[in-house]
């Protein structure tokens, strides 16, 4: 198997610099809905700013800059093994370069690695085996702000008149919004899950925020809730950062699971503005970056 590690270190590095355009372009879009001379807008100018300073300097978008989660799809083969070494790897010359800041704490001793490596689920990292030669790593950096507000709820839920249909699945979504105000570092992206159980519904609500800003949900009745749950948290009056304006999140993207019949559950993986998400793709000896 090829060494992949400076590769995944360009991965890693590009994830925690140069936002996604489709992030920026949301984040432009949003600066446009808000008055002129607004706090909202001196928010989103301030974000706008950072993100271009960080690109040109190569340095983190944020202080936080997250638990560092990917996702492998790999072909026939392939050591996962050997793979995980090498991410590690990378994970840690990345924190070496300042790429990342050192954010692997034990939980019991406090003490904190250095070099963010801690246990297997710091860095975390999924792996699926797919068909074909290619390979594909997703990461995301998900910052502890935006990760503390990220809610479960079990359906029915009397306190919010919530049932166990796409109706209730709103009201909790937007509870959730409203709970977080601007302590996720709004304006946030929402990854929804319904059904699995609570491991799996988490795990899938973090997967969804891979998909792009854009990118229509292939079930038109998600897709309208999406559209429709965005709209209203917008409506709420949060705004960036909490100071009030006309967009509190840029976008929702939700998927649907099986579940047992005695649970409904929805996860809300809430995440910041600075969504930080890159995909690396290798097919032979090219490695392209998306």
């Amino acid at each position: 198997m090829r060494d992949l590690k400076a590769s995944l270190l360009e991965l890693v590095r590009l994830a925690a610099t140069d936002l996604p355009p489709d992030v920026e372009k949301a984040l432009r879009e949003a600066r446009e809905r808000e008055a002129p001379g607004s706090a909202a807008a001196g928010a989103l100018d301030s974000i706008l700013e950072n993100a271009a300073l960080a690109r040109a300097n190569s340095t983190p978008i944020c202080q936080d800059t997250g638990t560092p989660i990917f996702y492998i799809r790999h072909p026939e083969g392939w050591s996962t093994r050997k793979l995980r070494e090498q991410i590690r790897e990378a994970v840690a010359e990345a924190t070496e370069r300042s790429y990342l800041r050192p954010n692997a704490v034990d939980a019991l001793t406090g003490k904190n690695s250095g070099n963010n490596l801690g246990d297997e689920a710091f860095p975390t990292i999924h792996f699926e085996e797919i068909e074909g030669s290619t390979l594909i790593v997703d990461l995301i950096l998900k910052g502890g702000g935006c990760e503390n507000v990220g809610a479960q709820y079990s359906l029915p839920n009397a306190a919010l008149g919530a049932g166990r249909d796409l109706e209730g699945v709103r009201k909790v979504v937007l509870d959730a919004v409203h709970k977080a105000q601007g302590q996720g570092c709004a304006p946030g992206i929402l990854g929804v899950a319904i059904g699995g159980d609570r491991g799996s519904s988490y795990y899938a609500s973090k997967e969804a925020l891979f998909r792009k800003m854009e990118e229509a949900n292939p079930d038109s009745q998600l897709a309208a809730l999406e559209t429709r749950l965005a709209d209203e948290s917008n409506r709420l009056g949060i705004g960036p950062m909490g100071f009030g304006g006309a967009t509190t999140v840029l976008g929702v993207k939700m998927t649907n699971m099986h579940r047992l019949p005695a649970s409904y559950f929805v996860s809300v993986s809430y995440m910041c503005w600075a969504h930080r998400r890159r995909r690396m793709t290798v097919r032979g000896d090219h490695v392209m970056y998306e």
